[in-house]
Formats: C-alpha cells, sequence, structure tokens
C-alpha cells in the first residue's frame, strides 16, 4: 500500500536538500575568505608602520566597502528576487564570488596582494551579497509547505552558522600553510554551491501587478514592512544592537594585539561566534519556539549585550572564548525570531522586497557595524570601544522595549493579527 501521507521534514524535500548544500558550501566560501581579507588587510596595515588604532581603521573601510553597495542596491535586489527566476540570481551571484575567490588565490600565490585589491574586492563581493541574499531567503519557502517552515528556517540557520562556524577555521589554518590556498578552497566551495542550487528543480515564482511600476513596487514593499510593527521592531532592534556592538570585527585587533594567541588564535575566535549560534540552530530545530517569542527575544539581545562587555574587557583567551559563543547563540535567537516572522507573515509576492529589507538591516549592522567599530576603535581604542557599543546596545533594549510595546506582548507566531497593526 502507497502512503499518501505528506513528508514531515524539509530533507525529505529534494529541493530543499539541494538548496541546503548550496547555501552551506557558499557561506564556508563567504566567511574563509572574509577573514583571510581582514587579516591580510590588518597586517599590510600594520607592517606598513601604522599604529594599532590605525590598522583597525583599515577593516573599518573593508566592512564600509562591503556596506555601501549593499545598501545603495537594496531596494533593486529586492525587486530584482520577486520579478526574476530566484535560482537564477543566486547562479550570478556565486558566479561574481567564484571571480573574486579567484583572482585573490593569484595574487596571493604571487604575493601582489595589496590594500587597493583588497578594497575592490570588498565592493565586489559587497554587489554579489546584495543580490544573492534576497533571491536566497525568499526561495527557501517555495521549497516546503508552511506547516513546515520553522523546521526549514531553523535547519538554514544551521547550515549558514556551520558554514560561519568552519569558514574562519579553514581560511585561517589554510592562511598559515599558504596565503593563497584559503581563496583556492573558497573557489571551489563557490563551484560545489552552484552545482547544488542548478539542482533544486523550478519552483513557483510570485505574480506581480503588470500595472505596477518598479519605483511604486519598491514603495509597496516598504511600505509592509513599516506597517507590520512586530516586523519592524524586530528588524530594527537587531540592527541597531548588533551594529554598536560590532566585537567581531576587531577579532584581528584582540588575535594579535590584546591577547597575542596569532593565526591559531584568530580561528578559535573566529570560530566561537557561529559555535554558539550553531548551537542555538540545532536547538531550534528540535523544539521551534512557540512561546513569548518578544520578550524572549528581548532578553536575547541584553545578554547579547552583557556578554559584548565582557569580551571587550577580557584579557583571558578562555573567557573571551566564552563571551563570543555566548554571543553568537544570542544573536541566533534574534535572527531566528525575525526571520520566523518574515517568511511567516509576508506574501511570497512581496518576500523578495521584505527579505532585501532585512538583508539591508543584517548587512548594515555587520558590515556596516565592522566599519563602525573600526572607527571608534580608531578614536577610542578596540576595548573601549566594544565596551562601549556593548553598553549601547543595552541601552537600545531598553529603548525598544519602551518604544515598541508589541515586543512585550507578542507571544506567538501564529497569528499575524496578533501582531499586525497597520497604521490607518
Amino acid at each position: 500500500m502507497v502512503s499518501t501521507s505528506e513528508p514531515t521534514h524539509p530533507f525529505q524535500y529534494h529541493n530543499f536538500r539541494a538548496y541546503w548544500a548550496a547555501r552551506l558550501a557558499v557561506t564556508l566560501a563567504q566567511y574563509a575568505m572574509l577573514i583571510v581579507i581582514q587579516w591580510q588587510a590588518y597586517n599590510i596595515a600594520r607592517d606598513s608602520g601604522m599604529n594599532v588604532a590605525e590598522g583597525s581603521g583599515t577593516l573599518a573601510i573593508i566592512g564600509l566597502l562591503q556596506f555601501v553597495p549593499l545598501f545603495l542596491l537594496t531596494p533593486f535586489t529586492g525587486l530584482a528576487a520577486d520579478r526574476f527566476d530566484r535560482r537564477f540570481l543566486g547562479l550570478l551571484t556565486i558566479a561574481a564570488q567564484f571571480g573574486c575567490a579567484a583572482a585573490l588565490a593569484w595574487f596571493s600565490w604571487y604575493g601582489a596582494v595589496t590594500l587597493p585589491i583588497l578594497f575592490g574586492i570588498a565592493v565586489v563581493l559587497g554587489i554579489a551579497r546584495g543580490f544573492a541574499g534576497p533571491a536566497l531567503s525568499a526561495l527557501s519557502p517555495n521549497l516546503v509547505p508552511k506547516a513546515i517552515l520553522p523546521t526549514a528556517i531553523a535547519l538554514s540557520s544551521i547550515s549558514w552558522q556551520v558554514g560561519m562556524l568552519s569558514g574562519p577555521a579553514i581560511g585561517a589554518l589554510l592562511y598559515a600553510v599558504e596565503p593563497a590556498l584559503p581563496y583556492a578552497a573558497a573557489a571551489g566551495l563557490f563551484a560545489i554551491s552552484a552545482a547544488a542550487l542548478a539542482m533544486v528543480g523550478k519552483v513557483p515564482q510570485p505574480a506581480m501587478r503588470k500595472d505596477q511600476r518598479p519605483i511604486g513596487a519598491i514603495v509597496d514593499g516598504l511600505r509592509y514592512v513599516v506597517q507590520n510593527k512586530m516586523v519592524l521592531s524586530a528588524i530594527t532592534l537587531d540592527l541597531f544592537a548588533v551594529f554598536l556592538a560590532g566585537a567581531n570585527a576587531l577579532i584581528p585587533v584582540f588575535a594579535r594585539d590584546i591577547l597575542h594567541v596569532g593565526e591559531n588564535g584568530l580561528a578559535m575566535l573566529a570560530a566561537a561566534t557561529p559555535a554558539g549560534a550553531l548551537v542555538t540552530a540545532i536547538f531550534f530545530s528540535f523544539r521551534p519556539l512557540k512561546t513569548q517569542v518578544g520578550p524572549k527575544m528581548l532578553w536575547a539581545v541584553a545578554v547579547f549585550s552583557v556578554a559584548t562587555i565582557v569580551f571587550g574587557l577580557s584579557t583571558s583567551l578562555i573567557l573571551s572564548l566564552a563571551m563570543l559563543f555566548i554571543i553568537g547563540g544570542a544573536d541566533m535567537f534574534s535572527v531566528y525570531v525575525r526571520q520566523s516572522l518574515i517568511q511567516l507573515h509576508t506574501p511570497d509576492d512581496k518576500r523578495g522586497r521584505v527579505s532585501s529589507v532585512s538583508m539591508m538591516t543584517i548587512s548594515a549592522s555587520n558590515e556596516g557595524g565592522d566599519a563602525f567599530s573600526g572607527s571608534l576603535a580608531y578614536v577610542l581604542g578596540p576595548v573601549a570601544a566594544i565596551v562601549a557599543g556593548g553598553a549601547g546596545a543595552l541601552v537600545t533594549v531598553l529603548l525598544w522595549s519602551r518604544i515598541f510595546p508589541v515586543l512585550r506582548t507578542t507571544k506567538t507566531f501564529e497569528s499575524p493579527e496578533d501582531v499586525l497593526e497597520t497604521f490607518k
């Protein structure tokens, strides 16, 4: 007798398995490259005679050059994800990143890496990630039924966090053997990611209004985000907290000049944050969050803030690793809440545009936060910059709990009418 029951787990769907593998490979490659780019830039700056503050400023430039193109292109990347084949857009962005990895492998092999080259690659990576984020994020809800989407979100986060966890460690360790190796490995991973994404079968593309002009479509997506107060509060809380408390941006500074742990310590420090995030994502893949969604998110961001302050004050590798682990776990909690809200309560024809807004805030908090932390470290020094950022994030939690009461009162993801308040 043939069973007619629907699959109950995302991995039972071929398209989701292929998507998951593609996202894992591309994230591994991205973060293996990113840590080496930061390490090379900081060391080039220090070896050229710059002091610690000036070297931190170089890291700020790397973050800024990735953030600015992503920020400027956000309205158009979201529209592209809603109007064009999301798989094809993903493949184009992977190809662009493959070219960046191959170029850096060549320059590193011949010892020709310079700051202008690293800055130029950072811009291209920012553009590629700007288009990739909305396309791939909007694609995932089309691969599984809505009933198991929260589990799919947690599993998708696991692929991302495994990449963030392993990528920096792989990059740092391979760099210690030969500077070109991490970039060559990243190129291979991008190729694997493209092959996996190409295996995703055709999925339904949402129909957009034919009478709506591009600018109108962009405004429509932004209006939806503003009107959904729970989504807006979750996105902006994460934006300001991570922007202010960007501890990961200064890991090369702490590894070389504060903790004095070299490249092996760099690998451990870079892996600690995603390790905490991975544990949290695995937990949610087995036990999805169901109650007290808003209050728990506020507490998670508060824990994130306090752990950042302790990390900034630490002179112990063990304590620093522990705080980065907690930072990663708390950040993953807020990411899980935000992504669940967006994917569960956003109509499919708007997912690309809403996801692009989310990606813009993620980039603003990550790459933009890198630039802010590097700049603040240039002015105050790295320790004071991290402590001040953590304190600022804690103040943000208190403010947002007052500005957006919905964060304190939202209990579950289940009823959109409980969290959706539109401006009349």
